[in-house]
């Protein structure tokens, strides 16, 4: 992410970051380094940094702000009136978005999908890797209006290759990795890497499931979705958040309120505060492992 805004900056010095206290812990350090002028540190006040961000947006500068997903939980009310309200374009990037392991239940980041899909405006992604987050960046400061949220988790990359340049994401728009007649998994973001193994065990076991990269939590790809209804009798969503009120709640709203009814399973995170551990360890212990989730869908089919 770091390496990307300093690209974008590099080309275009009307956009500026914005972090609390966090430059290494988000990358802008990078930034800090290649344009001190367009890096700004707030220090650990979040509320000022989002409204700081808003008074920026109004004269035409575009805000990139870089915030651990559990502590712009701090700035929800300035998001909620001074951004959105406004109908102000600004770049939320959440660093830290789901389990981040040994720093424990102040840090993880469980609720961001939750409570940023309630706010109205809000378009809010998350990348399946670091190539995704390269172009989500690029299509949220330039192709996307009004306030924009992008999520992604603690760790290192995929690894995988990164091409030169920024391509546009269609707004609204998931996409089919793998296609399959049993079961369509929809995931977002972290879980997407995670789904694709699990069907992939699933696959030596004769179950064959569909897995989809949804990317977009706000607004759901609701042509997708009818087609998935129409053609799975199972659907499982995949979503490293708590099931409270994210992703899978979305899927499941959209089909109630279009009388769809497939059978819907939804995975996630629970209604909890999740303990300390590793990443791995936790993924374990809460069954969002590939193993994990590959049983439960094996066992939908037990019958």
């Amino acid at each position: 992410f770091g390496k990307a805004l300093v690209e974008i900056v590099e080309k275009d010095k009307s956009v500026v970051g914005i972090t609390a206290a966090m430059p290494d812990g988000t990358g802008l350090d990078q930034l800090q380094a290649a344009f001190p002028s367009n890096f700004f540190d707030v220090g650990i006040a979040e509320e000022h940094g989002v409204t700081f961000a808003a008074g920026l947006a109004t004269e035409g500068i575009i805000p990139v702000v870089a915030i651990y997903s559990t502590f712009l939980q701090r700035a929800i009310d300035q998001v909620m009136h001074d951004v959105a309200l406004q109908d102000l374009h600004c770049v939320f990037v959440l660093d830290r978005a789901g389990l981040v392991g040994a720093d424990g239940p102040t840090h993880h980041g469980t609720l961001d999908l939750t409570y940023l899909r309630m706010i109205p405006g809000v378009t809010v992604m998350a990348p399946k890797d670091e190539s995704e987050l390269r172009d989500m960046l690029y299509t949220a400061v330039y192709k996307i209006k009004g306030p924009v949220a992008i999520r992604y988790p603690r760790g290192n990359a995929l690894g995988v290759e990164l091409k030169p340049g920024f391509d546009e994401i269609p707004a609204g728009k998931a996409e089919i990795l793998r296609e399959g007649k049993d079961a369509a998994i929809l995931a977002v973001g972290s879980m997407t890497d995670t789904a694709m193994k699990a069907a992939a065990l699933l696959a030596g076991q004769n179950i064959e499931c569909r897995v989809v990269n949804m990317r977009f939590i706000k607004p759901l790809d609701t042509d997708l979705l009818d087609e998935t209804a129409a053609s799975y009798k199972r659907i499982i969503t995949v979503e490293e958040n708590t099931l409270t009120g994210g992703f899978g709640s979305a899927v499941a709203e959209y089909y109630s309120d279009k009388q769809l009814k497939p059978a819907l399973y939804r995975l996630g995170l629970p209604d909890d505060y999740v303990e300390h551990g590793t990443q791995t360890e936790l993924y374990n212990m809460l069954g969002l492992n590939p193993a994990g989730i590959a049983g439960f869908i094996k066992n939908l089919f037990a019958d």
